[in-house]
């Protein structure tokens, strides 16, 4: 079995919103969006493959905090509430080895679903 290798250092970024999570081959900053849209809940991913809830309005988004569960998972609490995802250190591992092409795969989602990343949040605009 191969073993997934465990960041030797993870770092809570407040003001830009990111965690950033270092491995022996390299740093890697993951936006609270991105994790909270890619969060591994029931809420988001559903009970069963293609069950999925696409997550939208999630641009502004911050981790509160960050509780370690056990020795295998991050619990990551997040300013809109949602708190119910534990991200596994190989789920970790993924998203930070996978990030662009998940990223991309969500942009996507959302432009497919006539959705936006700041839905319901007056965006203002210069004349």
């Amino acid at each position: 079995m191969l073993q997934i290798p465990l960041p030797t250092d993870i770092r809570l970024h407040l003001k830009s919103r990111t965690l950033e999570l270092i491995y022996p081959d390299g740093s890697f900053e993951l936006t609270a969006e991105f994790l909270r849209v890619h969060s591994p809940s029931a809420e988001v991913r559903g009970h069963g493959i293609g069950q999925g809830t696409l997550q939208t309005g999630k641009k502004w988004v911050a981790i509160n905090e960050i509780i370690p569960s056990g020795n295998y998972a991050l619990k990551i609490v997040f300013d809109d509430g949602h708190d119910s995802g534990l991200y596994t250190w190989e789920y970790l591992h993924d998203l930070t080895h996978n990030a662009e092409s998940y990223w991309t795969e969500y942009l996507a989602a959302l432009q497919a679903a006539g959705a936006s990343r700041d839905e319901g949040l007056i965006v203002k605009t210069s004349h």
